[in-house]
């Protein structure tokens, strides 16, 4: 992993290379008719502006000529460090000799600014060399669950499941490439245009992707799926109302007696964090060994192997997929496989892991429903190249999963647990499943939020034997069909 001194020394040459004019096409210039946002004060965080009075306080305050200025003072900054005496210094005392060094430039250089517009400017300069520059606001805030970086001028971000638009921006393209590339290089991942594509992570889990020209035209694209600083845990789930605790009940009893289970929704729905906290009830003394595109799992236990894929270096060698990671996996004396998702061949060697000794494996995939997920996976297995017949497919699902937990996001932003399905056997050539909990809808309130009830079905599935046989006890009448709002 590149040092402090590193990252600065990279950053300093960028800057270098960002300031100079382009060899032919001139930078166009901005009339001055059409001022840009300062951005957000970094002590605050962003919070959605919601009267005239709010947005009256985030006007700029430095004027038209704020980046030009930051861009300035960031090079004079750099000029003036000494990367060797950095090393000695911890991140607390740098950022102190940063704002002592800031404030004597901006005294050097006559720029005339209150105390508010100084110490904006100062936070947003420490931000730069030592953080994610624009974006570091956003990430102190963990109300935020997405930042969306759409080109340089718009940010959006995803608080309390409803999408806003932020006043933050960046001061080019080539800043917010700069950013990109800062996270990116931190894993040993690159981005460019013959890899203008990449998925990452940064230091506390938050997964990380970005997409650049020319596959994205209207400038680069970041988004960055927040994690919580704490792992959230079932209780949260409850408070929350994305399910009952009779459901949690059932889900925690039937991890602890390794039964294999598969968790599908959409994008966005919390897949991972619910597979996050199923996995914090597999017994401690088990060795797990987790298997992920990018790392994002969070577990507590201590027994844990982490593994991931590995994109193609410059020459289009080295690639290590997830087919080759779950092949690999086997071999290492696992008790629980836990793959981070789905998605691909790898599906083949993941049933076949689930049907032949390693019970209580836990994975994800991408569907609108339970029985859409069936179907996905067999779609998957014929994309591995495996020829089965369907019959003999169908068998091979039926008998690896036993269930399949359906997880969505509502019209509001509320995510719910919206059904919970044992799959009970064959009948012919069909997979045959029941419903043991579900959510129904009902409506829809005056604010947009949705009306609905938790409701158990009334069917005791087949796993409740198996949780007595492990010498766990259920809760009388947790099956019976009672409405929960």
């Amino acid at each position: 992993m590149a040092t402090l001194k590193d990252q600065i020394a990279r950053w300093n040459l960028s800057t270098k290379r960002a300031a100079a004019p382009p060899p032919s096409t001139p930078e166009p210039v901005e009339p001055a008719a059409s001022p840009a946002p300062a951005p957000a004060p970094v002590s605050d965080g962003w919070t959605a502006p919601s009267t005239a009075a709010t947005a009256a306080k985030t006007k700029p305050v430095i004027g038209i000529d704020y980046f030009a200025t930051k861009m300035h003072l960031h090079q004079k900054l750099l000029s003036r460090i000494d990367l060797n005496a950095i090393e000695s210094l911890t991140v607390d005392q740098l950022r102190n000799e940063l704002g002592v060094l800031l404030v004597a430039l901006i005294e050097e250089e006559a720029i005339a600014l209150n105390v508010q517009e100084r110490n904006r400017l100062v936070a947003d300069l420490k931000n730069e060399i030592m953080g994610l520059g624009p974006v570091d606001p956003l990430l102190a805030d963990p109300a935020i669950s997405e930042i969306m970086v759409n080109g340089y001028q718009n940010v959006y971000i995803e608080k309390n499941g409803c999408i806003h638009l932020t006043d933050i921006r960046f001061n080019d393209d080539a800043h917010l490439l700069k950013i990109i590339d800062k996270i990116v290089s931190r894993v040993g991942r690159r981005i460019d245009e013959s890899s203008p594509m990449v998925d990452a992570r940064l230091p506390d889990g938050s997964r990380v992707n970005a997409i650049i020209p020319p596959l994205a035209l209207d400038g680069p694209i970041l988004t960055i799926r927040r994690f919580a600083v704490v792992p959230l845990q079932m209780r949260d789930f409850i408070q929350k109302n994305t399910l009952t605790p009779q459901m949690a009940e059932l889900l925690s009893a039937m991890v602890k007696v390794k039964t294999n289970i598969i968790i599908s929704g959409g994008t966005g729905s919390g897949k991972t964090t619910l597979l996050n906290i199923l996995s914090g009830f597999i017994p401690h003394s088990e060795r797990i060994v987790t298997l992920e595109d990018t790392a994002e799992l969070q577990l507590q236990q201590d027994h844990v192997v982490r593994l991931e894929t590995r994109v193609p270096n410059i020459e289009g060698k080295g690639e290590i997929t997830m087919r080759s990671l779950v092949k690999n996996a086997l071999r290492m004396r696992p008790d629980r496989i836990v793959v981070g998702e789905v998605r691909s061949t790898e599906v083949i060697e993941m049933l076949q892991a689930m049907n032949t000794g390693h019970d209580g494996s836990l994975t994800t995939i991408h569907a609108n429903s339970s029985r859409d997920a069936l179907g996905r996976l067999e779609n998957l297995v014929g994309m591995s190249g495996v020829s089965l017949p369907s019959k003999a497919l169908h068998q091979l699902i039926a008998s690896s999963i036993q269930v399949i937990v359906q997880v969505s996001r509502l019209d509001d932003g509320s995510r719910k647990v919206t059904s919970i399905q044992e799959i009970s056997g064959m009948e012919g050539d069909v997979i045959t499943t029941q419903e043991i909990f579900c959510f129904k809808r009902t409506g829809t309130n005056p604010d947009g939020s949705v009306q609905g009830v938790f409701t158990a079905t009334g069917i005791r599935p087949k796993v409740a034997d198996k949780i007595r046989t492990f010498g766990f006890s259920l809760s009388d009448g947790i099956f019976d069909p009672i409405h929960i709002d």
